[in-house]
């Protein structure tokens, strides 16, 4: 399966004023390159069972441990311990349960009111689940076979242009346009100047602006307690973009709300699938694709 890679051309134009430069403007133009092959995970069967599977694994390998601890020394005791007690002992006609300081109710134990949990989380408990590496690779595979479907990416809830003819979109040449001087670089190491910008600029040129809409629009606090712990907004997924290796594109676009990035060497059924829904919009570059053959 062949497809034609996208050569981007990027007119730079900034205005400039008595007071000083206005902030640049990109123009961007996008043409059909030379076919590449897709490698051949790209024609495997599609099973949403088996992704299902290797992504429930990848989130239980990153779960952390946690559990109550006992009252030791000077660290804050855990729930239903936070008591001064004292045992009364025995020949007094109540039951041996300690009893908070100058009182007659109960305190610590489990049932009793405003106890401890009796069997709380361990944090010995291993949470892990094992996935053998040859389901994990079909696992990718069929993941990746998914986003070359244009029905089953847009059921996903993923946005593009009418422009959009094939998936996936592999990036080709990247060329600079500034005052009438062209400059060719390599699109995977290019980080000169509001690079996220042009990252953003890059992406609507190729018809993906809508997705990247949907996913600034769509971030919104999160409910719950989540929100005292670090993990106040929820932005949903947008492009995925696959590189060689992380350098000048990847620090750019992984900026961009909703816009993950991973290299080709550690791309994994969740990446293409998260939450297991498959059919991720997956954006390649060209040298990914040469290393992923």
């Amino acid at each position: 399966m062949k497809i034609a890679t996208k050569d981007i051309v990027n007119k730079v134009t900034q205005t400039e004023m008595d007071a000083g430069k206005l902030s640049a403007r990109f123009d961007v133009d996008v043409s059909d390159g030379s076919k590449v092959s897709l490698p051949a995970a790209f024609e495997t069967e599609v099973r949403e069972d088996l992704i299902k599977l290797a992504v429930a694994s990848s989130r239980a390998n990153r779960r952390q441990a946690y559990g109550s601890r006992p009252h030791v020394g000077k660290r804050r005791p855990m729930a239903g311990m936070k008591h001064s007690v004292e045992w009364w002992g025995k020949g007094r006609g109540v039951s041996r349960i300690m009893r908070r300081t100058g009182a007659r109710r109960g305190a610590q134990n489990p049932h009793t009111l405003g106890g401890r949990r009796a069997h709380g989380p361990k944090v010995e408990k291993d949470w892990s689940r094992k996935l053998n590496a040859k389901q994990r690779r079909a696992a990718r595979n069929a993941a990746l076979a998914a986003t070359v479907s244009m029905e089953t990416v847009a059921a996903r809830g993923h946005r593009f242009d009418d422009t959009v003819e094939h998936l996936p979109i592999v990036l080709g040449t990247y060329t600079e346009v500034v005052d009438g001087k062209s400059t060719e670089y390599d699109i995977e190491t290019f980080n000169h100047g509001s690079a996220t910008r042009k990252a953003a600029a890059i992406f609507a040129g190729l018809g993906l602006g809508p997705d990247m809409d949907r996913a600034r629009n769509g971030r919104k606090i999160r409910a719950g307690k989540a929100t005292m712990r670090g993990r106040v907004h929820k932005t949903p997924k947008s492009i995925l973009l696959v590189v060689k290796e992380k350098s000048g594109l990847a620090q750019a676009a992984r900026n961009l709300p909703g816009v993950d990035v991973v290299a080709a060497k550690d791309l994994c059924a969740e990446d293409l699938a998260p939450g297991g829904d498959v059919g991720r919009l997956t954006v390649f570059t060209k040298a990914a694709l040469e290393a992923m053959n």
